[in-house]
C-alpha cells in the first residue's frame, strides 16, 4: 500500500508541475519571448544555487566528495560538448541564415539534451525525497510530493524555456518533460527498496543535477545574450534573470520556512 502512494505521489507531482510550467511557459510567457533566454538563466543558476547545493552540501555527506563531484559534472559536460555531443545553435527556420530546411529541427535535439539530464536526475532525487515522507507517515508523503510539485514549477518554467530557445516544438518539449519527469517515479521505487542506500547517493545525484543547471546557463544561453550589446537590452536581461532569481529565493525560502 505505501508503494502504491509513493507511486501515486510521485506522478501526481511530476506531472501537475509539468502541465502547470506548459501552461506558463507556452501562454503567459510566450507574450515576453524575447526575454525568456534571460530568465531561464536567472531560474536554472538559482535552483543550481540555492536550492541543489544547499541541499546537498546540508546533507552530511562528506562536502569534499560533493565538490569533487559538482567539479568531474562540469568537467564531463566540458567533454561531452567538445565531442559534439551536447552542442547546438541558436538559430531558427527562417532567420535569414544559410540553412537547409531542417537544419534546426536536428541541431535542436543534442543541444537540449542536457536541461533534459539535469532535470532527470533532479526529478530522481525527488522521488526518492516523496518516498522518505511516505515511510514516516502518508501525511507527511502527501505534503512533501505538493511541496517538491510546487518547487518544480518555477524550475520547469526554466527548462521549457530553454527547449523553445533551442529549437524544439511545443509538443516536442511537452513530450519530453513529460518523459524526464517520470524519473520521479523511479526514485520512488528505488528509494522505498533501498532507502538508506538512496539516501546517501541522493547528495551526489543533486551536484550532477546542479552542474548541468550551472552549464547550460553559463555556456549555452548568457552567450546568446551576449549578441545584444545595447544597454537598454542589457538592462532588461538583468532585470529578467533578477526576476528568475527573485522566484526561486522564494518559493525556497516559503518551503523551508514550512518544513
Amino acid at each position: 500500500m505505501t508503494l502504491a502512494l509513493i507511486l501515486t505521489a510521485t506522478l501526481v507531482s511530476g506531472l501537475l508541475s509539468m502541465v502547470a510550467a506548459a501552461w506558463l511557459s507556452f501562454g503567459v510567457l510566450a507574450r515576453l519571448v524575447r526575454h525568456l533566454v534571460s530568465l531561464s538563466v536567472g531560474l536554472l543558476l538559482a535552483t543550481a544555487v540555492l536550492h541543489l547545493l544547499p541541499e546537498g552540501f546540508g546533507s552530511g555527506a562528506d562536502a569534499h566528495a560533493l565538490a569533487w563531484t559538482l567539479l568531474a559534472g562540469l568537467i564531463g559536460f566540458i567533454a561531452l560538448e567538445r565531442l559534439s555531443i551536447l552542442r547546438h545553435s541558436h538559430h531558427h527556420e527562417g532567420d535569414g541564415h544559410a540553412h537547409d530546411h531542417g537544419h534546426d529541427e536536428r541541431e535542436a535535439g543534442p543541444g537540449g539534451m542536457l536541461v533534459l539530464v539535469g532535470d532527470t536526475v533532479h526529478n530522481f532525487g525527488d522521488g526518492i525525497l516523496i518516498a522518505a515522507a511516505f515511510l514516516i507517515s502518508p501525511e507527511v508523503g502527501w505534503l512533501t510530493a505538493l511541496a517538491v510539485a510546487a518547487h518544480e514549477i518555477p524550475q520547469e518554467v526554466g527548462d521549457f524555456l530553454v527547449l523553445l530557445n533551442a529549437g524544439y516544438t511545443k509538443r516536442r518539449a511537452y513530450v519530453y518533460n513529460a518523459v524526464a519527469s517520470l524519473s520521479a517515479v523511479l526514485g520512488g521505487l528505488i528509494g522505498y527498496l533501498f532507502l538508506e542506500a538512496a539516501t546517501g547517493v541522493l547528495p551526489f545525484v543533486l551536484m550532477i543535477a546542479a552542474a548541468s543547471f550551472i552549464y547550460i546557463a553559463l555556456a549555452d544561453l548568457i552567450p546568446v545574450m551576449h549578441r545584444n550589446v545595447r544597454v537598454g537590452d542589457a538592462l532588461q536581461q538583468f532585470a529578467f534573470i533578477g526576476l528568475g532569481v527573485g522566484v526561486i529565493a522564494a518559493v525556497t525560502s516559503l518551503l523551508h520556512g514550512h518544513g
